[in-house]
C-alpha cells in the first residue's frame, strides 16, 4: 500500500514537473488596447502583448488580407510603450526586472523541491536537495557575477531585452548575394530562363546553417548587439565600467536604459537602479538561504518546512497574481512628470476590462496560467495523498 502511494505521488509529480517546464516557454498573461485609432480590420486583438515568466513580448499576429500587406507584425511592446509614455508610464521594460532575471533560477529551484518531495528517505532526500541546489547556486553565481555570465541566461530573456530596446532581435548575418560571371555565369543564366532552378552549394550551406538556428534569432548575436549598444554608452559615459557580460551588469545597464527611454532624468533614474543592484544581491543571498532552510527542513518527513516542498509550487498562481498585481499599480503610481499628459495615480486593470482616456484595456489570464492551475490541483492530490500516506505511517 505504502509503495503504490509512493508511486502514484511520484508520477503525478513528474507530471506537474514537466508541465513546469512547458510554462516557461508558454505566455501566462495578455493584455491589450483597444481604441478607435486601432481599427479591428487592421488590429483584430487590439495592441496586445503576452507576458512570459522571463520577459514580456508582442502578442500581435501578422496580418495576411487582401486588403493589407505586412512584411512582420507589428511590435506591440514598442507600440504600447509608446501610448504609455505620453502619460507619463515607464516602459513595460521597467516592471519586473529581478523576477525576469532570476526566472530561470526559480523555476529549476522548485523542480529540485518536487524532486525531493517525491522521495520518502530523509537523507536521500537531502542529498538530492543538497546537490540540487548546490548546482543552482554555481549556476545562479557564474550567471550573474561571473564574466560573460550573461550568456547562460536563457534566449527568450535575452531576445525580450533587446527588443525592449527596439534593436532588431534577428541574427541575419547572411552574406552578399555571390554573383558568378564567366561561362558559368551564362549557363546560370540560361537555365533559369529555360525554367530551370539553379541551386548554389553556398545556398545549401546558408540553408542547412538556417535550419540549425531556432525560429528566433540566434542568442549569441543577440548578446553581440547588446553589447555594441553598451560600448556605445560607456563610449558617451565616464562612470560606466566595460562590459564584463555579467548578467548583474547587463540587467543594471538595461533597466537604466528602460527607465531613461523617454524620460531621461538621471535624479530619477540612478537611485532606482541603485535599488535594482540592491534587490539583485539581496534576492541572490535570499534564494541561497531559502536553499539551505530547505534542506534543513527535509531532514524528516512531516513538519512545515518538509511541506513547504510543495506548497511553494502549489501556490505558483498566487505569487504570479499578487507580483503582476504589485507591479500594475507601481505603473499607475510612479508616473513621470515628463509626460505629455497629467494623469492621476491610477490603478491598472487587473483582471477584466478597463477604461483609460480613449483605449480600453484588457487583461485576462492564458495558457500559460491555465497550465499554472493545473499544476496546483496536480500538486495537491499529490500532496494529500503523501498526507494520508504519513498518516498511516504514524509520522
Amino acid at each position: 500500500m505504502q509503495s503504490k502511494q509512493t508511486l502514484q505521488v511520484a508520477v503525478l509529480t513528474l507530471v506537474a514537473l514537466g508541465l513546469l517546464t512547458v510554462i516557461f516557454y508558454t505566455p501566462i498573461w495578455w493584455v491589450s488596447l483597444t481604441a478607435p485609432n486601432y481599427p479591428e480590420e487592421s488590429f483584430p486583438d487590439g495592441v496586445r502583448i503576452h507576458f512570459h515568466m522571463n520577459g514580456v513580448f508582442n502578442g500581435c499576429q501578422k496580418q495576411e488580407k487582401a486588403e493589407i500587406v505586412e512584411d512582420e507584425a507589428l511590435d506591440c511592446v514598442h507600440e504600447m510603450d509608446t501610448i504609455n509614455h505620453y502619460v507619463g508610464m515607464y516602459p513595460i521594460a521597467a516592471g519586473g526586472p529581478v523576477e525576469r532575471g532570476f526566472g530561470q533560477f526559480l523555476m529549476v529551484f522548485m523542480g529540485v523541491m518536487l524532486v525531493g518531495f517525491i522521495c520518502t528517505k530523509p537523507k536521500l532526500r537531502m542529498t538530492i536537495l543538497g546537490v540540487g541546489f548546490a548546482s543552482i547556486a554555481v549556476w545562479m553565481g557564474t550567471t550573474l557575477y561571473g564574466k560573460d555570465g550573461f550568456s547562460l541566461q536563457n534566449a527568450g530573456y535575452v531576445s525580450a531585452l533587446v527588443t525592449s530596446m527596439d534593436q532588431e532581435a534577428s541574427s541575419d548575418t547572411s552574406e552578399p548575394e555571390i554573383v558568378i560571371g564567366g561561362v558559368a555565369g551564362v549557363l546560370k543564366d540560361s537555365l533559369e530562363e529555360s525554367g530551370v532552378e539553379v541551386i548554389l552549394p553556398s545556398q545549401v550551406e546558408a540553408e542547412k546553417k538556417a535550419n540549425t538556428k531556432s525560429a528566433g534569432a540566434d542568442k549569441a548575436h543577440l548578446i553581440e548587439q547588446l553589447k555594441l549598444t553598451y560600448d556605445i554608452d560607456q563610449v558617451k559615459s565616464d562612470t560606466m565600467s566595460p562590459w564584463d557580460g555579467s548578467s548583474f551588469q547587463v540587467m543594471s545597464w538595461h533597466y537604466a536604459q528602460s527607465l531613461g527611454r523617454y524620460f531621461n532624468n538621471q535624479e530619477e533614474i540612478v537611485p532606482m537602479v541603485k535599488n535594482l543592484e540592491l534587490a539583485i544581491h539581496v534576492v541572490f543571498v535570499g534564494l541561497l538561504g531559502a536553499m539551505a532552510l530547505v534542506v534543513f527542513g527535509s531532514r524528516k518527513n512531516g513538519g512545515l518546512l518538509y511541506w513547504l516542498l510543495i506548497l511553494v509550487p502549489i501556490a505558483l498562481p498566487l505569487f504570479f497574481i499578487i507580483d503582476y498585481s504589485a507591479w500594475l499599480w507601481w505603473y499607475g503610481h510612479t508616473l513621470n512628470d515628463m509626460g505629455a499628459f497629467s494623469v492621476k495615480p491610477f490603478m491598472p486593470t487587473v483582471f477584466g476590462d478597463g477604461k483609460v482616456a480613449q483605449f480600453t484595456t484588457h487583461s485576462y489570464p492564458y495558457k500559460g496560467f491555465g497550465l499554472m492551475v493545473l499544476v496546483s490541483l496536480i500538486l495537491a492530490v499529490a500532496a494529500l495523498i503523501r498526507f494520508k500516506q504519513f498518516k498511516q505511517e504514524g509520522q
